[in-house]
């Protein structure tokens, strides 16, 4: 955003962000912006989008219509042409989006600066509070050791993982970087590689290279997740595979789109579930030792972790690329699938 003009500069956040499970606060933004001669002849709309750039565009555009943004105190269209000397005039009521609790709970930190963190996610931790787990999730850690998360929607969140997945994602630390994470993640800019413990010789899942099948709400299982003719465009790669045992691979997986359950649900639905998955997993197969079984039984998550993030830093354009190694609880599923 471009400051050096602004008169009254406030906290910038964006209410297309909100949903069901955030408990906003109302905040007054005023906000001034006195034109150059370089922003003369340029459309308000245009400007509005550079000035006050951690605002959506979509959002501008209801505030210049609401006459929440104004042009010398007067209501003008979008399509206004700039003149020498206009103030712009933005004055809004926003909702503060967390009024989640920081709690001091310990986050794997794997890249921090101005503009993102990069976290390792453990298993077992929610990424965000609702229904169920109002406390104790990486929202509430991240309040605690970075408090201006506050001031964005879901804490700076761009994407998640299930509660039992483990691994990377990047959070975003400002509303222009939220919104430019949040743009990659649509257009499929954000490189997702997961690796996987699944049933089946790698030979038989490497036949499914391109999982292309979409996802909805199950029809009748509504916390459970199917492939459905009406549900939204789901596309998994299956990158390679490494034979474990005769019966039992480990998987890289890329994702191009995100949908809820998608890794979980793609694999269960081509016949090659993946190991402790509660929901879409299936028991033990024939052949494994005593050993083996027991550690099949016993994994009691889905063995599932995000292993590569990579996406464009928001801020420089450099290209980012980050990596987790596997969790002690798969590498030690893997030993013994192996060797015992």
């Amino acid at each position: 955003m471009n400051t050096s003009n602004l008169l009254d500069e406030g906290v910038l956040l964006d209410d297309e962000l909100t949903d069901s499970e955030t408990n906003p606060a109302q905040q007054n933004f005023l906000g001034d912006y006195e034109a150059t001669a370089a922003d003369v002849g340029v459309r308000l709309d245009k400007l509005a989008a550079t000035v006050f750039a951690d605002f959506s565009r979509a959002n501008l555009q209801k505030f210049i219509e609401s006459g929440a943004l104004r042009v010398n105190g007067e209501v003008v269209k979008a399509k206004y042409a700039i003149k020498a000397g206009d103030v712009l005039n933005l004055s809004v009521t926003l909702e503060q989006h967390s009024a989640d609790l920081p709690e001091n709970i310990a986050i794997d930190v794997v890249y921090c600066d101005d503009a993102v963190i990069v976290i390792n996610k453990p298993a077992n931790m929610v990424v965000h509070p609702g229904a169920g787990n109002p406390t104790g999730t990486l929202v509430n850690a991240l309040l605690y050791h970075y408090p201006q998360q506050a001031q964005l929607p879901r804490a700076g969140l761009v994407h998640r993982i299930d509660k039992d997945t483990t691994g990377l994602l990047v959070v975003a630390r400002n509303k222009s970087a939220q919104l430019a994470l949040i743009e990659q993640l649509k257009d499929k800019s954000v490189y997702r590689h997961y690796q996987c413990v699944v049933l089946g010789a790698a030979h038989e899942v490497l036949q499914h290279g391109c999982i292309d099948a979409p996802i909805g709400r199950h029809p009748s299982q509504r916390t459970k997740m199917a492939v459905r003719h009406t549900g939204k465009p789901a596309v998994t790669y299956i990158v390679s595979a490494k034979q474990l045992h005769e019966r039992y691979s480990l998987l890289d997986v890329q994702l191009q789109t995100g949908r809820t359950h998608q890794i979980r649900v793609h694999l269960s639905h081509v016949g090659h579930p993946i190991v402790g998955d509660p929901i879409y997993g299936t028991s033990p197969r024939a052949g494994l030792s005593q050993a083996q079984r027991q550690a099949v039984l016993n994994f009691n998550r889905q063995a599932l972790h995000a292993h590569t993030l990579g996406f464009i830093h928001p801020d420089t354009g450099e290209s980012m690329k980050f990596t987790a190694t596997l969790p002690d609880d798969m590498q030690q599923l893997i030993e013994v699938l192996q060797h015992d």
